[in-house]
């Protein structure tokens, strides 16, 4: 399930830091009932020694400037945001809350939401083309010489890339308790790079974590059920911080909406 909002800042004018994942996940965790909130942020779905949140959503979508100088970004007018799980309680709630309090705070800013939409569930074919509207993120931690922990991304264009994804989503749909029969059905699924570009590498800042993923067009060879994995809780990892949601390129090659590009370092 997907919700779409629009939201309009006072003024016309939203000013956000330049990398602004967490005032977004602030906003959906602050505006979901509280006990939910918790139970999402502190526990998630566990497997192992992993939690997974099952959420994900997009860049904010919208006419805007980049002030590199004062490393802010500035909307002008009303921006969209893509919010995407798999757990509809999630989504309703927060609709609820936006439907009964339409009035938001996004980082210092107070947003009027103008509207929330259900996203109607797309007509799914195999293969189907996709575009990243969060950065899709794929990493290894790794040991490096002198025994330090080091972090590497890995780019679409190295093998290991779609191994780590496809992985990434049988694990899901391991937590989520899917049987034998049905995690079977991803053999032979494919997750390739078709129009991806070195300039859509985007370097983010989460806190104080320094993200490395990318945009651009994916073709996507998923049985049913783990494409709607994919597409309700997002690609790869770090989801819900805002990284990994796609939306489906019509057969002209156009999407409902321009992706933000903003975020480079």
């Amino acid at each position: 399930m997907r919700l779409a909002l629009e939201l309009l800042a006072e003024g016309d004018r939203l000013i956000l830091p330049l990398h602004y994942n967490q005032e977004v996940q602030g906003l959906i965790y602050h505006n979901i009932d509280e006990a939910l909130a918790k139970r999402i942020h502190d526990q998630g779905t566990p497997l192992g020694k992993r939690q997974f949140r099952f959420f994900t959503f997009s860049r904010l979508l919208g006419e805007y400037r980049i002030d590199i100088d004062r490393d802010i970004i500035e909307f002008s007018g009303p921006v969209r945001l893509h919010i995407g799980s798999v757990h509809e309680e999630l989504l309703e709630s927060l609709a609820f809350h936006l439907l009964r309090e339409p009035v938001v705070r996004l980082g210092g800013a107070l947003c009027q939401v103008r509207s929330v939409e259900v996203e109607p569930l797309p007509k799914i074919s195999r293969p189907i083309l996709v575009r990243a509207i969060s950065p899709i993120t794929v990493y290894s931690t790794l040991k490096a010489g002198d025994g330090r922990k080091k972090t590497y991304y890995y780019t679409p264009f190295e093998a290991e890339w779609e191994e780590h994804l496809l992985a990434n989503l049988q694990r899901k749909a391991e937590a989520l308790g899917w049987g034998k029969k049905r995690l079977a059905a991803l053999e032979g699924a494919r997750i390739q790079p078709f129009k991806v570009k070195k300039e859509d590498l985007r370097v983010l800042r989460y806190r104080e974590t320094v993200i490395k993923g990318w945009t651009g067009l994916f073709t996507l060879d998923l049985p049913q059920p783990f494409f709607l994995l994919a597409y309700d809780s997002g690609l790869g990892s770090k989801n819900s911080q805002g990284f990994g949601m796609v939306e489906i390129v019509d057969a002209s090659g156009s999407v409902g909406e321009a992706c933000n590009l903003q975020g480079m370092m």
